[in-house]
Formats: C-alpha cells, structure tokens, sequence
C-alpha cells in the first residue's frame, strides 16, 4: 500500500513543487522547444513521472508501474476505441467517393465564400470533431475550401480558428470523459458545465471567420448567416451538453447550425452574390491530406488520407443524383441514429447491464485521509462505450454504401497503421498523468496553486490553454491539468467543477496554434515549413478568446455569474 504525501521534500510545498513539475517541464520543452516527435516526448516524460514518484515521493516501484499502465490501459479504451472508429467510417467514405459528393454539396449550397467558409469550417468542421477530433477537421475542412478557390493560406487559417468552440466536445465527448475520470467529478456535470462555457464562444467564432475571409465588408454584409449560425450552434450545444447528452452534443449543433444557414441562404442571401475567388489557376495542384493528431488526443501525424485535386470539381455538383447526396450523408445519420437509439431508457439499461467497475488489479493507493484514491477504479464499458456503438455504426455504414467486407477490413488496418503513433501518445500521456495523480505530485502542484486565492479562477483557462498548445489536444490537457485544477480549486475555496471545465474550455482555444495542428493545416495546402507564417494569423485570435474565456470564468466564480455554475 501506498500513501499520497503532497509535501515529500522538508514539508514544503514550494520545495516538493520544483520536482512535481519535472515531468511536465519535460513534456513541454520536448514538444514545444526541440520539438522532439510527442510519441517519444511523451514517453520521456512518462519516465521522468515515474523517477519522481520512486525517487522523490517514495513510492513503491510496483505502485508506480501499476498506475501507469491503468493510465495506459484508459488511454486506448475507451479514448482510442472512439477514435480508431470514427475514422474508419470516414474513410469507407473516401473509399467508396462518397466524401467527395458530400464535398460538392456543401459547395453547392452558395458560391460566397464567406458562407463557405461558416458552413464548412465552422458547421462540417464541428461534426468531423464530434465524430473523430485529432486534427480531422483541419485537415479535411482545408481540403474542401481548396477545392472551392480559397487560397492556402486563407484556406488554412479559417480552419484553424473554427476548430475551437466544439473542441471540448469532440470525439464523441472524450475530454470531458478523461477529465471526469481523472478528477473523480462527475461527467455529467463536468459536461454541463463546459456547455455554459463553451457556447458563448461559439458564438463569435462565426463573425471572425466571416472577417478572415473577407474583413470588414464581410462583416457588414454577411453578419446575419454569422449570428445565425453561432447563436444556434451555442444554443444546441447548451441544450444538447445540459439535458440531451454529451456524445451528441457537437452533433447535434452542427447539423442545426448548417441547417439554419442553408435556410437563411435560401430565404435571404447575402447582399453579394459571391466573393471572388482568391485561388489562381497556378495554386490548383493536388494536395494530399494526412489528417492528424482533439477531441481530443494524442496530437500527432494520424488519421486518414485523401487526395483532393484543389479546385477542382467543386462545380460539378449537378452530376450527383439524389441518390449519391443522401448516401453521402447516410455515415452520419446513421451515427446519430445509434447514439439517439441508446438514449432509450431499455436499450441503455441492457448496455449498462454488461459495464464492469473494478479496482485496478495490484493498485492500492491511499489518501493522506485515509480513503483510496479514485482513480484506481476502473470501468470497463465495453458494450456501452461509445467506441462500441461507433463500431456498429461503421458495420452498418459499410452495408449501406455497400463497401466489400475486404475493403472494410482493409480501411480498418489503414485507419490502426496511420494512428499507430497517436495510439502511443496517448497511450503515455494518459499514463504519464495517472502516475503524477495517483503518487501525489499533482497534489503538490496544485496545493502551490491554490496560494494565489481566487484569482486562480483566471489562470484556470490559461493552464489548460497551455496544455493543449504544447500537447494539441484537449484530451491530454485535461489528464494533465485535470486533477490539479481540482486540488488548486479545493485549496483557495473555489468550485471544483467550475475551475475543472474551465481547463477543457480555455484549453480548446489553444488548438489553433498548437505545433500538431499548425503542421496538420501547413502539409494540407502544400505550406509545410511555413507554419510560422500561418501561426501568425491565428495567435491574435487565440489570445483574445482566450482572455474573454478568463473573464467568463472569473464572473462565473462570483456571484455576479455564480448562478451559471453546475453544483456538483
């Protein structure tokens, strides 16, 4: 047995500190300074964690190894299970051409560019990062405005800064999943509370879209398809996070969101016909995507592949028959239509019925309270999991669209070889971070924290922020951060669910200038080595959400916003 002791250097917090943080010292400078590969940052820092915890806070070798393979374990099942299954029904939809009709359509519904991009970006984007996440929407959505003459750069910046407000969600809700995991707070909960964050950024990403595009005249004449689509989006998302369910959260706003645009575009367009294309003839040369490392993860080279002639066929709508459009769609209907259909109070209880909780095999971990650590439990939802229910939906899917049984099997094996360092990333990240958490070095971290009083309710976004600009992903922020923000919160008298999403809310807004997705959106337009010139374009926007999300969350811990807070 072991037990936590926050204070193992003379007592003191400060002294214990200067070790604690080694770890994350090391991951960040790896990543973010020598810029290292995160497969093999992550590991390094994974074995820093566990010197620390032998050495430092004398823990058992055996306690140590065990908490991170826990850590490990959770890593794959359920985070990676989602992932390896939502994109493997993204790519039977390359396989099979469908993603390319579905990629016309969306061109089909207005030639302005600023509607593209709300529509795309912003729309297609929050669903591609509710279903997969890790860099996918960037990737893809970059792709697509190409193909519809935006220019590389342009291209790139727009789906960088839309890949934010569904974030928190992505990946079929998996931060919020870590984050509840690795904080013992309740998802729920957790989820409702990112849901009272999150969609009042949402509702201004659209605007700023609308004025990358096409600045201060776009602004002036393309303001309505704006607010609509961020106001319903924010909303859907709120309602679906709060009352609904989390998995269906970004899913469900990103389809109202593109519906009430195409409607408004339909109803009323805007007062110019379209922008001009901002792609010559010279930059139409083939692309090929390799989607990466969000919603949630590992932040590293994965995903699928495409190649995408730019510019091309984006007016050739006309050659699909209805029949094409409404397969191209069928992936993702049939993915909510699962989700929706384990709502049903039967089919969930007969889910939940075959989930397993049990304490992690040789772990046992005490607190100085004298009660076991929480995160030793470990529940095994294999049926329940929404990897499983993805799986059927792939299986489904792949009858649909009428994909061979060889091609499905081989999509699959595609999908597991280019994620097969995102799978070790996270893998180490989520070990790396049950060994700080279960040995104690989180608790000395963030009992340091929490000297700064009330005014932590500021930094809490700001360290989640950080967590995924080094790491790219909201996921890893949160086992990092998750747990710290919790003990920081407990210690200067703040709420612990408050400061906890708070970290998942600030952190989605660091995904835009993380060095993963930067080099994501740079090889998708033939920019690799000009990351630096696309960070430039996004930074601004990064820091000014980013400081409006520290003003929420401070309001939000006084009584002046106190009423928006989830109780635990």
């Amino acid at each position: 047995m072991y037990v936590q002791n926050d204070t193992p250097i003379a007592g003191s917090l400060a002294w214990s500190a200067l070790f604690a943080v080694l770890p994350l010292a090391t991951l960040f400078v790896l990543l973010g300074g020598l810029r290292v590969r995160a497969w093999l940052a992550s590991l390094v820092g994974l074995a820093v964690a566990l010197l620390v915890a032998i050495l430092v806070y004398g823990m058992p070798v055996s306690q140590a190894f065990l908490a991170g393979t826990e850590g490990a374990v959770f890593g794959f099942f359920p985070i990676l299970w989602i992932v390896i299954n939502a994109l493997w029904i993204y790519q039977m939809t390359v396989v099979t051409g469908h993603f390319d009709v579905l990629r016309r359509s969306f061109g089909s519904v207005s030639d302005d560019q600023r509607v593209q991009a709300v529509i795309i970006a912003f729309c297609f984007g929050a669903l591609l990062e509710a279903l997969a996440g890790f860099g996918t929407p960037v990737a893809i959505c970059t792709v697509m405005l190409i193909a519809l003459r935006f220019s590389p750069l342009k291209a790139a910046v727009v789906a960088l800064v839309a890949n934010t407000a569904p974030v928190a969600f992505g990946a079929i809700a998996v931060p919020i999943t870590t984050l509840a995991s690795v904080t013992g707070l309740p998802e729920e909960a957790l989820g409702a509370m990112v849901g009272r964050q999150t969609p009042i950024l949402a509702v201004f990403v659209p605007f700023v879209l609308v004025a990358l595009v096409d600045g201060a005249r776009g602004l002036r004449e393309t303001w309505p398809v704006a607010l609509v689509a961020g106001v319903v989006f924010g909303v859907a998302q709120y309602v679906t996070s709060n009352f609904i369910s989390l998995a269906l959260t970004d899913i469900v706003a990103a389809l109202l969101a593109a519906g009430a645009v195409v409607l408004l575009v339909r109803v009323r367009p805007p007062r110019r016909a379209e922008v001009p294309v901002d792609a010559s003839q010279d930059t139409r040369e083939t692309v090929s995507v390799s989607s990466g490392g969000d919603g949630g993860g590992g932040g590293t080279g994965t995903g699928s592949s495409t190649d995408a002639p730019v510019g091309a066929d984006h007016d050739d709508h006309s050659l699909d028959t209805r029949r094409d459009v409404v397969l191209a769609y069928a992936p993702y209907l049939i993915i909510i239509l699962m989700f929706s259909l384990q709502q049903i109070p039967v089919i969930d209880d007969a889910l939940s019925a075959t989930t397993v909780k049990f304490n992690w095999p040789g772990l046992n971990v005490m607190t100085e309270a004298g009660r076991p650590v929480s995160t030793q439990a470990f529940t095994l939802n294999w049926l329940e999991s929404a990897g499983t229910i993805l799986l059927f939906a792939g299986i489904v899917t792949a009858l649909v669209l009428r994909v061979r049984p060889g091609v499905a099997v081989a999509a699959y094996g595609r999908v597991l070889v280019q994620l097969r360092t995102a799978i070790v990333t996270v893998m180490a990240v989520l070990a790396l971070a049950y060994v700080m958490n279960t040995s104690g070095q989180t608790l000395t971290l963030g009992g340091l924290l929490a000297g700064t009083g009330g005014f932590f309710a500021v930094l809490s976004p700001v360290l989640g922020w950080l967590g995924v600009a080094v790491t790219g992903s909201d996921t890893s922020a949160n086992s990092l951060f998750g747990a710290l923000q919790v003990t920081a919160a407990r210690g200067a008298g703040l709420d612990p669910i408050l400061l906890a999403a708070a970290n998942s809310s600030g952190g989605v807004l660091g995904k835009m200038i993380s060095p993963q997705n930067l080099a994501i959106a740079a090889s998708a337009v033939a920019m690799a080595g000009r990351e630096g010139e696309i960070l430039r374009k996004v930074l601004l926007w990064s820091i000014v959400f980013l400081a409006g999300m520290c003003v929420l969350v401070y309001l939000q811990s006084t009584p002046v916003l106190g009423w928006m807070v989830v109780s635990g």
